[in-house]
């Protein structure tokens, strides 16, 4: 059945889809598994924002794209409307407080997102940002697990998923929300959408439909979006601004947003507009030059390594790991992945899909290595012949894990260079669950963060900071050059004592040599 809309703003239109005018709007910023997988972030608890009611608006409205602006995306959404006061209410009393479900579309200037800081109040404060309606769903005669939120623009389905499908519960929301502050009567709770929010632009029409399949629905919620002719006063406020960050995510994807793929040396700049409970977005690479990535392939690990001992860096060196390919050397600035310890329960949550560690090998650029922290367990494999072929493919320098390689001898034919502690068949789940990535890790015993300079060859992997590399390089290729000379004398029938270190009559015959 349907609840029957009897308002007291009933001569305002715009809220003819509530009971009323809503005292709270409250958002949570990010809800659905699949919208997690496609922004390759997922928090580890809800996050919210507020949005005033006078974003409210009606089926059949319409909204206004700001003069000035291009990134006006929609979000269908499933809204609860709260029937009694919750007050720290328990999780198993939440759902009673609610009274009806309906449909809402949560639309955002993305132009705005990033001065608002994750707080949105521009971004989605707007007037008619926030249509609802047009029917209410009685709450209690459904199973808050089994509602479908459904969009189109002009026409065509752009997202389908359940609540089944959310990272929390509905009714977890509503108790989460009561531990703060009293929900009262007529507020609304924007519960997030899913995977396939885009961008509309003037005169698309964005449709929203919330219902139980086979069961009770919303109606369709309709908005046509148009132009606006104000813009913004600078000398009020911060303008619009929009980059290839906001562009990707309010289409969704690169590709959706007619950008080309990431370079390389580009890499992924931070997000701005997120809230602190999500996962960082991969920090930023240096640019690794060829003169300095020269120098670096020609000097050995060992050297690299006297010179940071020398500079007081005693913990570069990532333990315990060997190469897949004789005599491979790599070289190349770090992208990371960590793994955590198997759990069944975070397993089904983080190891399927589009999981951290598939984001991090298609994410990887050219001459970027992919650094994996497995704890030191090499009973399980943490990349086999598929990833290392799409890290191949992509131009990686090469991979470094602490832990097991599974398709070892596949792996090696591909040509890709990989430091790891050897082979295991076992698949990714026996004793790994990959977490996330582009973060600080502990690899081999090294910390490791993206960025950083790995180099690698017979001897050993070692870690970098980026700082010190040109400057770690010359004096490490300065010693070679000194010990290739050292080499010399001592096949000559030189004693060691004193040219081994060179004393000053040696120093003095080497630098006279030099033309020094």
């Amino acid at each position: 059945m349907t609840v029957e809309t009897t308002s007291p703003d009933a001569a305002d239109p715009r809220f003819s889809g509530l009971p009323g005018r809503p005292g709270k709007i409250i958002a949570i910023h990010l809800s659905y598994a699949s919208r997690a997988d496609q922004r390759g972030r997922r928090p580890a608890a809800p996050s919210y924002f507020f949005k005033p009611s006078s974003s409210v608006s009606a089926s059949g409205s319409t909204i206004e794209r700001p003069a000035g602006t291009e990134l006006l995306a929609f979000e269908g959404e499933i809204a609860l409307v709260i029937g009694t006061p919750a007050r720290r209410v328990a999780l198993a009393d939440a759902w009673s407080h609610v009274a009806a479900v309906t449909a809402a579309n949560d639309f955002g200037l993305y132009d705005l997102r990033a001065n608002d800081k994750g707080s949105n109040v521009r971004s989605k404060g707007g007037d008619g940002y926030t249509p609802v309606g047009p029917g209410l769903i009685d709450a209690r005669e459904i199973d808050p697990a089994d509602l479908r939120v459904r969009t189109w623009l002009n026409g065509e389905p752009v997202q389908d998923d359940r609540s089944a499908g959310m990272i929390f519960p509905l009714a977890q929301l509503v108790a989460d929300l009561s531990q703060h502050f009293t929900l009262e009567t007529g507020d609304v709770i924007l519960t997030g959408t899913p995977a396939g929010s885009s961008v509309a632009v003037p005169g698309d029409v964005v449709e929203v439909e919330v219902d139980v399949p086979g069961g009770p629905s919303s109606g369709r919620l309709v908005t046509t979006v148009v132009q606006g002719e104000a813009g913004f006063d600078a000398a009020l406020g911060s303008l619009p601004a929009v980059d290839d960050l906001q562009r990707t995510e309010a289409w969704g994807s690169r590709e959706a947003a007619g950008l080309p793929a990431p370079s390389s040396e580009s890499g992924d700049l931070a997000d701005t507009g997120r809230s602190g409970a999500e996962s960082p977005a991969p920090a930023r690479s240096p640019v690794l030059s060829e003169g300095l990535r020269a120098k670096l392939v020609a000097a050995p690990t060992a050297g690299l390594s006297a010179q940071l001992r020398k500079r007081g860096h005693h913990s570069c060196f990532i333990d315990g790991v060997f190469a897949n390919l004789d005599g491979a050397k790599i070289v190349g600035t770090a992208r990371t992945l960590r793994f955590v310890p198997f759990r069944e329960d975070l397993f089904q949550t983080h190891g399927g899909g589009y999981n951290a560690q598939k984001r991090a090998f298609d994410a990887v650029g050219e001459g970027e290595v992919i650094v994996i922290e497995a704890r030191g367990d090499d009973t399980s494999g943490t990349l086999g012949d598929i990833l290392a072929l799409r890290a191949h493919v992509r131009g990686a320098a090469g991979v470094v894990t602490d832990g097991g390689v599974r398709d070892f001898d596949a792996v090696a034919e591909i040509g890709l260079p990989v430091f790891s502690k050897g082979a295991h068949p076992s698949v990714l789940g026996r004793r790994h669950v990959p977490w996330e990535h582009d973060v600080t890790i502990a690899c081999g015993g090294a910390t490791v963060q993206p960025g950083d300079i790995i180099v690698g060859d017979g001897d050993g992997v070692i870690v970098i900071p980026p700082g010190l590399a040109e400057e770690v390089a010359d004096a490490a290729l300065a010693q070679e050059a000194e010990d290739a000379w050292i080499a010399e004398r001592v096949a000559e029938g030189h004693a060691v004592d004193g040219l081994f270190p060179m004393n000053a009559e040696w120093r003095a015959r080497y630098d006279a040599e030099q033309g020094r």
